[in-house]
């Protein structure tokens, strides 16, 4: 069950390595935020270029770490200004792959619409197969793409799940493999409700995939514990990740163990607490630790 082209070792890497993803993909809008967290104000630049320029040192700085290899993380979500760029000399999916032995995803959608019956859906992408081209030819493994469940809305959850499965399917054509990620709203005011619903327009989509497609899902840690279990046994499905949707890394662990067969996805949760002040000792002393930690709740 594959996606026509993808590579077999890291096929095998990604469906029984223990192991968690991490989440580099912060793209435009979110960058900001991203870096203030880092310690760097909005006036360190003056220009988009300036910005991308800077996170990318924040992000070669974790990717060069002694603590950032494939032992523990299985593979690396990046945005494609990651991609196009080099760390130590290498493109960063190749520096990923061979140097760290991390599998490179590529965060594919641009944003999501406004919300409508409860849900925003991607919003259009009518560069997607020429990114997908793109990022095949940067040895890109996969890929990524965001909708967001504010509601528990029947209707709207199955228009997200049926977009995601219908892009999934071009993704699949071009060679690459998709993570479907339909996050749910951790205040979401019926968030089981929701999720009922989530998990039962997945399903029905998972059981029309033909025979020889398999996806991943990225998923909210749900309210009752083991939700997903359906969708983590799914024959379809090689494996079903985490996102920490503003959660603590402590709270985000802490719901991570109580939902087995499930991995961490983690982006915030993953980098709390690291600071462009710290001492490279210091910076990879706690990422490391952070590392060990989501490890640890990914794979109880």
């Amino acid at each position: 069950m594959k996606a026509p082209g993808l590579n077999e070792r890291q096929l095998q890497k990604m469906r029984i390595q223990p192991g968690f993803i991490a989440a580099l993909d912060q793209s435009g809008g979110s960058t900001p935020s991203a870096l203030k967290a880092y310690g760097i104000k909005e006036d360190a630049w003056s220009n988009d270029d300036q910005m991308l320029a800077i996170v990318h040192q924040m992000r070669a700085r974790i990717i060069t770490s002694s603590s950032f290899t494939g032992e523990r993380i299985i593979a690396a979500i990046l945005f494609e200004n990651t991609m196009d760029r080099d760390i130590e000399g290498w493109p960063t999916a190749d520096y990923l792959s061979n140097v760290k032995h991390i599998v490179p995803f590529l965060k594919v959608d641009k944003g999501i619409e406004a919300e409508k019956d409860g849900v925003q859906l991607l919003k259009p992408m009518p560069g997607l197969a020429a990114l997908l081209h793109k990022a095949k030819a940067k040895n890109i493994f996969g890929t990524k793409m965001r909708s967001f469940i504010k509601q528990a809305n029947a209707a709207g959850i199955k228009a997200i799940v049926s977009q995601q499965f219908e892009i999934a399917g071009q993704i699949l054509a071009a060679g690459l493999l998709p993570i479907i990620e339909p996050e749910v709203d951790i205040h979401c005011p019926d968030r089981a409700k929701a999720e009922e619903f989530l998990n039962a327009a997945i399903l029905k989509e998972l059981d029309e995939l033909p025979a020889d497609q398999s996806v991943m899902l990225k998923l909210t840690l749900p309210a009752r514990d083991d939700f997903y279990a359906d969708c983590v046994k799914h024959p379809k499905v090689l494996r079903v990740v985490a996102l920490s949707g503003g959660f603590t890394r402590e709270e985000a662990n802490d719901r991570l163990r109580k939902n087995h067969g499930v991995v961490a996805s983690f982006s915030r949760a993953l980098v709390e607490g690291l600071s462009v002040q710290q001492s490279d000792a210091e910076f990879n002393a706690l990422l490391d630790e952070s590392i060990q930690k989501i490890y640890e709740a990914s794979n109880t």
